[in-house]
């Protein structure tokens, strides 16, 4: 068996509401075992056979769809790749505060393209890493409800679907996910 941690995107921060009770049954009912959230945004860490991420997170998005008619982006690491997430964090170090550092997920990797043409938007100070499938963001001046590098702008300029969490929910997850 095997620990994974299942992101969704944009839940409970716009329109999309999902009580953490629902989304925990779906989870069960799709033979998940030991099924916990963290916090209302769409957090779940579940215990399953080992399987592909793509797979588990198509087969929770569609059932979410199908039982709730709730149709969001769902992304799913393991265990073992939220501890590597963590420990190639760049700005860890330099950053106290958990709001101003956050690990944009990604539903792939982006292009070596791609990546080179990304950039920050016109007077924000933010620095970036991208490490496989997420990016590590570093926002000294502020936090994510302050700037224009938002999910919406990675998706655009990436093409692929992207979802972020602040650092404390990072090591939360990862620290869920190890059971």
């Amino acid at each position: 068996m095997a620990r994974y941690a299942a992101l969704l995107r944009g839940v409970n921060v716009g329109t999309t509401r999902l009580p953490m009770a629902d989304l925990r049954r779906v989870v069960a009912d799709l033979g998940h075992e030991d099924v916990r959230t963290y916090l209302q945004s769409g957090n779940v860490v579940f215990t399953s056979p080992p399987r592909k991420d793509d797979i588990l997170a198509q087969g929770i998005e569609r059932r979410l769809a199908d039982e709730l008619g709730v149709r969001v982006p769902v992304l799913v690491r393991g265990h073992d790749e939220l501890a590597a997430i963590v420990d190639a964090g760049p700005y860890a170090k330099q950053q106290d505060d958990p709001t101003r550092l956050l690990v944009a997920f990604l539903s792939a990797k982006p292009t070596a393209a791609k990546v080179k043409d990304l950039a920050v938007p016109a007077g924000e100070n933010i620095e970036y890493a991208v490490v496989g499938r997420e990016i590590h963001l570093h926002l000294p001046d502020g936090g994510y409800g302050r700037t224009k590098f938002t999910n919406a702008y990675l998706e655009k300029k990436l093409g692929v679907v992207a979802t972020t969490r602040n650092w404390k929910s990072v090591l939360a997850l990862r620290d869920l996910a190890a059971g």
